[in-house]
């Protein structure tokens, strides 16, 4: 049991677990890789494509597995999920390490989507869901800065490249994987389970009969979500936004040595993505729960779309990294924190983790095209500058289609 007295609200160690898993293992598996790419390519021989693919195919093992994870979480409780998920990461590294061929290659990065799958954000989203609702915003702005500092990893995965090898280094970061293992331990399903409503309320045993119906009396399942436009237009949003993050954050490194700029300075630029993304995952979580959460959304995807622009004509000059790390880089922290919160306010907790996780996994299908035409039209124009002026104008897409969200049915509570 809980300590119910205590003045912290245990939903707040529940973000913080989530703060330092998504640091690492963003860290790690999805900025880091943009350090390995080139190493892997001059230490192998395959094409960008190529080794784009494996990114691409994390991408769809994720999209596969989110839906799944997600009922299993709103079946089970997240802790199990997380410590399985932290051990299959870590095998998963350990076996890139030692990775000799293509499909072996493939396989560990596999085997990763597998282990990410079920201890990053489905999962964690899920969990913050279950213990808060008018602060969901705030909450899950503040767990998603994780990914927002990963990016400070970086730098230390590129000398770790640069002094072992990318076989040893990725042996290391497996290993390192194993020491978050216990904040696994620190995660709990509902707060109903510990004497506390959502957000720490406490709960009055005289009154709990009153008080649980203000919390679940609205219940949006997973049949009723897809017959709604709702859910289409959040997931093509988000698909976009996850087609973008992927194809930039894979690529960001490749496409600055195009344009003659240093590896160890390329990294520093990952670094300030993710670092500028922290003002968009605190700030537009915290507008989040004081405005229209699709408003604010739909001002993440236009700042993002004028980044990828500004990325485009890099080419022409490096001063167009300012503009994109400062548009990009907060449009892309502000989705990343709206998105669980959009998807808590229109269709509640009820089925929170089987929603969200097979918008997730139709979001996956980005992670898949994404980087995947990147490679391509590197491959075959030696240049990636038409690739981001496409994804930029796609904004649009996402813009419009946010701003015609409407809630599920007439007369449902949306601050349920």
């Amino acid at each position: 049991m809980l300590n119910r007295s205590h003045k912290v609200f245990y939903g707040w160690w529940i973000v913080i677990a989530s703060f330092f898993i998504m640091l690492y293992a963003g860290g790690v598996i999805i900025y880091g890789f943009t350090a390995f790419f080139e190493p892997i390519a001059d230490d192998l021989g395959w094409s960008y494509m190529q080794i784009s693919l494996a990114a691409s195919l994390r991408g769809l093992e994720l999209g596969l597995f989110a839906p799944l994870t997600g009922m299993l979480t709103d079946r089970w409780g997240p802790r199990r999920l997380i410590f399985g998920g932290i051990v299959i990461t870590a095998a998963g590294l350990i076996i890139l390490g030692n990775t000799t061929s293509l499909g072996m290659f493939y396989g560990a990065f596999a085997l990763t989507a597998i282990g990410i799958s079920a201890c990053t954000v489905t999962v964690l989203m899920t969990a913050l869901a279950n213990w808060f609702r008018r602060k969901s915003g705030i909450a899950s702005g503040i767990a998603m800065c994780g990914f927002g500092f990963s990016g400070l990893l970086v730098p230390v995965i590129v000398i770790l490249i640069e002094v072992y090898g990318w076989h040893t280094a990725s042996i290391i970061l497996g290993l390192g994987m194993l020491a978050i293992l216990p904040l696994s331990l620190l995660f709990r399903h509902k707060p109903e389970q510990y004497g506390y409503l959502p957000d720490g309320q406490l709960r009055n045993p005289i009154t709990y009969n009153n008080d649980l119906p203000q919390v679940t009396r609205v219940k949006v399942g997973m049949k009723q979500a897809l017959k709604s436009g709702t859910f289409w237009r959040l997931t093509l949003s988000f698909t976009y936004w996850s087609m973008v993050v992927s194809a930039a954050i894979t690529h960001v490194m490749p496409c600055l040595s195009t344009v003659s700029v240093t590896r160890s300075m390329s990294s520093l630029v990952v670094v300030a993505i993710t670092l500028i993304s922290i003002g968009g995952r605190l700030g537009f979580g915290w507008l989040g729960d004081k405005l229209d959460r699709k408003l604010v959304a739909a001002v993440g995807f236009t700042m993002m779309g004028f980044g990828l622009l500004c990325f485009g004509y890099t080419s022409t000059g490096t001063i167009w990294l300012v503009p994109f790390l400062v548009l990009f880089g907060i449009g892309y922290g502000g989705g990343s924190a709206l998105r669980p919160s959009l998807v808590r306010e229109y269709f509640g907790r009820s089925s929170f983790g089987a929603i969200f996780g097979l918008m997730a996994g139709i979001n996956m299908l980005g992670n898949v095209i994404g980087p995947t035409a990147a490679g391509w039209v590197y491959d075959n124009w030696g240049s990636y500058q038409a690739i981001w002026l496409v994804f930029g104008g796609l904004a649009i897409v996402a813009v419009i289609s946010t701003l015609t969200i409407r809630p599920v049915s007439k007369g449902e509570d949306r601050n349920r």
